[in-house]
């Protein structure tokens, strides 16, 4: 079983779990909000926050980002408070006299531009976290914003499942030589390989995944954890997952996973593509404890008679012939 170095940490088989809090698009355009879940993360011991970066012209079609779309007000007013605080239009031109003609004539261009941060908000969440002591990274979904994620000092870069068959955002993330961890949703075994080759010799560790929103148990297929540990025994394999509440996680560190990722809310019923698959603070608490119980609870897998086994052994053990 292989060993990556993120940050400080070591990360593999003999060391404590990864646990990766995926914020995403959960803050809904808020960078308090945002906060609020990077202080979520620190209270019940996670080791990173994950965002994610799109070009949104690039990652969407004209087309696509003119399509109506209704969604929650809030977003709208989000955005409008980071464009007076930042200075920066975050909404195109046509977008702001559109939207204040009528400002419930929404698009998807529209729910997308402000759910995006940009550079102001992130060098204000990149500095809260470092107060924080909690490592952050963000999932680039194409090459522009891997170039916008290189002016700041990521312990590690994640691809997600999205991009695994991006050979031009793999190829690109390769050469900066940090770990990278590759969430692997949406893939064969040989599309896995093909981007392991093209990830090279950069530190690489591998997440088993299913891409639905919530993933139905008998989905999971929590297995493919030891089919990954089997296939790539040098690689740290770990498990992002998107299914309800919390045991299956702890349950995938049995298995050997020595990553977890899992999305984060403040509240699972905030409007939200991706609130609903993801953990409250009760559940994120309650995973993150079990995580470290586990750790515990699966030793070394030597057999032998306990120390505190011998008084016990000692009571009820009436006939001991060899």
């Amino acid at each position: 079983m292989g060993i990556v170095t993120i940050g400080t940490k070591k990360v593999g088989v003999g060391y404590p779990i990864f646990v990766i809090a995926e914020i995403g698009i959960n803050h809904n355009g808020s960078v308090k909000i945002a906060k609020q879940l990077i202080d979520l993360a620190v209270q019940t011991g996670c080791q990173a926050v994950k965002f994610q970066k799109r070009t949104i012209p690039v990652v969407y079609s004209a087309e696509d980002l003119a399509k109506p779309r209704t969604f929650d007000p809030s977003f709208i007013t989000h955005a409008m408070e980071r464009a007076a605080k930042y200075g920066y239009d975050v909404f195109p031109r046509e977008a702001q006299t559109r939207l204040a003609a009528n400002p419930e004539e929404t698009t998807n261009g529209d729910l997308k531009y402000a759910l995006e941060f940009n550079e102001p908000e992130y060098r204000e969440l990149d500095l809260y976290c470092r107060e924080k002591g909690i490592m952050w990274t963000a999932s680039p979904w194409d090459i522009k914003s891997v170039e916008f994620l290189t002016q700041f000092e990521l312990p590690f870069y994640k691809i997600a499942s999205a991009s695994l068959t991006d050979m031009h955002i793999l190829r690109s993330v390769a050469l900066f030589g940090k770990p990278v961890i590759l969430s692997t949703g949406m893939s064969t075994m040989e599309q896995i390989r093909i981007a392991v080759d093209i990830l090279g010799s950069v530190p690489t560790a591998l997440l088993h995944c299913v891409s639905t929103y919530p993933a139905k148990d008998e989905d999971l297929n929590l297995q493919v954890i030891l089919t990954l540990q089997r296939e790539f025994p040098d690689m740290v394999i770990g498990y992002s997952g998107h299914e309800n509440g919390a045991t299956l996680s702890v349950c995938a560190v049995a298995l050997g996973a020595s990553i977890i990722e899992r999305h984060i809310t403040l509240d699972r019923t905030m409007p939200g593509t991706d609130q609903a698959a993801s953990l409250e603070p009760f559940r994120l608490d309650l995973m993150t404890g079990n995580i470290r119980r586990m750790e515990v609870a699966l030793g070394d897998g030597v057999k032998r008679v306990l120390p505190s086994e011998v008084l016990v052994m000692q009571k009820l053990r009436r006939i001991q012939d060899f």
